[in-house]
């Protein structure tokens, strides 16, 4: 699995001119998932988000996670692009991405993980085209990977 992290101010996702997500302070996950993602995979990530030390502390270090902040909230959308592979010609290769039905089920895993963990997590809708606003705290930016 691949995750790309960004910490924001605010954010929100709308569908169809619905809005399904929206959070203030916290993390906006792009989520990618690979054909060898299991639910190890998802385990490890979702521990690794809320831990993350990437807001600041009082002498403005990055020392407090999203637990340690208290109310920060999660945005995760499912992101399969995160697996195009560019190398070659123009246009991405997404041999990388998991099928859907296995993709969906390890996004859904690893969003009831980050709950369980105490988080509010607010999603986009699975397979959809998107329209995701965020206002970048920072901006911070990190990737994330379950497979080193």
């Amino acid at each position: 699995m691949r995750v790309v992290v960004q910490r924001s101010k605010n954010a929100k996702v709308t569908v169809a001119g619905e809005v399904t997500g929206e959070i203030t302070k916290g993390l906006v996950l792009l989520v990618g998932v690979t054909h060898q993602d299991t639910e190890a995979d998802a385990t490890y990530l979702a521990d690794k988000v809320v831990n993350l030390r990437i807001f600041e502390d009082e002498a403005e270090k990055m020392n407090h996670s999203l637990l340690d902040v208290g109310g920060g909230e999660i945005l995760s959308i499912s992101q399969f692009t995160l697996y195009g592979d560019c190398r070659k010609g123009r246009r991405p290769n997404f041999m990388e991405a998991a099928r859907p039905d296995q993709a969906r089920e390890l996004y859904e895993t690893f969003n009831s993980l980050l709950g369980e963990k105490g988080v509010k997590v607010e999603t986009g809708r699975f397979g959809k085209m998107m329209d995701v606003q965020l206002i970048n705290d920072g901006p911070v930016t990190l990737i994330l990977e379950s497979k080193s």
